[in-house]
């Protein structure tokens, strides 16, 4: 029987649960795999060849090589191992939660040093209308970061 998850009509949240670890249990440790100097040379020098030795799904791969936060996340993927990437490509965690908001660096900063997102119309669906649309952009297409 399938828990009740009420947190799942939070906008533009994905939950990192029991269900989000197991579809991304081998994303995440493609990730931890670039704590090793010799394996971040190995993905750097041949990104897809390093992908294709993991058991990754073909939307996994393609959140990587892209930089797709968002889509990595909804993969399976946990921002905490997903950091990695980053640092592989010598991204600052600030540049890359930047990525996953369509914001540009600096706006994101001047968002978070103004005291972050208003939470208004973010707490559940149906919450404000069509707020969410506006203020959650999780999942639009928005291209990551430069590597």
């Amino acid at each position: 029987m399938a828990l009740k998850k009420p947190y799942l009509d939070i906008p533009g949240t994905t939950i990192f649960d029991a269900d989000q670890a197991r579809r991304g249990y081998w994303l995440n440790q493609f990730c931890m795999s670039l704590m090793k100097a010799e394996n971040r040379a190995r993905f750097k020098a041949d990104e897809r060849g390093y992908l294709e030795e993991w058991p990754l799904s073909d939307a996994q791969k393609q959140a990587v090589l892209e930089r797709d936060l968002n889509k990595a996340i909804a993969t399976g993927g946990n921002i905490y191992f997903l950091a990695k990437i980053g640092a592989t490509d010598g991204q600052s965690f600030q540049r890359m939660a930047a990525s996953m908001t369509g914001m540009t660096e600096v706006e994101y900063r001047e968002m978070m040093l103004r005291g972050g997102r208003s939470p208004d119309g973010n707490r559940v669906v149906g919450e404000d209308g069509s707020a969410q649309a506006r203020h959650q952009p999780q999942g639009s297409g928005k291209p990551g970061w430069e590597h």
